[in-house]
């Protein structure tokens, strides 16, 4: 049995940022939980070099048929000209959590 949810992680420069995108997906009823990681170091291949950067990681929990409305959302508001926005499939859970993510979504 597929399970329908999954993580969605979305790196932020800043804390502010950080926090105006998990009130946004949050509040719009998206995601049912956005923890937000700070203070990771980031090392990576941009414009032709290598750059490293101190994050913040988001950790999105929302039912998959949230997906394309929650990437829609953050590529409007996020700072970055590519973030990430990377989606891993939840294969199992607490049933009792998992029923609680559905409950806090608005219907599609």
């Amino acid at each position: 049995m597929s399970i329908p949810y999954q993580i969605i992680l979305c790196t932020c420069p800043d804390k502010d940022s950080a926090e105006m995108l998990a009130h946004l997906l949050v509040n719009e009823q998206l995601s049912a939980c956005v923890n937000i990681l700070p203070g990771i170091s980031s090392i990576y291949w941009w414009q032709g070099q290598s750059t490293s950067a101190q994050e913040y990681l988001l950790l999105i929990k929302a039912h998959k048929d949230h997906y394309q409305a929650i990437e829609t959302n953050i590529k409007a508001q996020h700072p970055y000209e590519l973030p990430e926005i990377i989606a891993v499939s939840i294969e199992n859970g607490l049933p009792e959590y998992l029923h609680w993510i559905d409950s806090c979504h608005s219907h599609i």
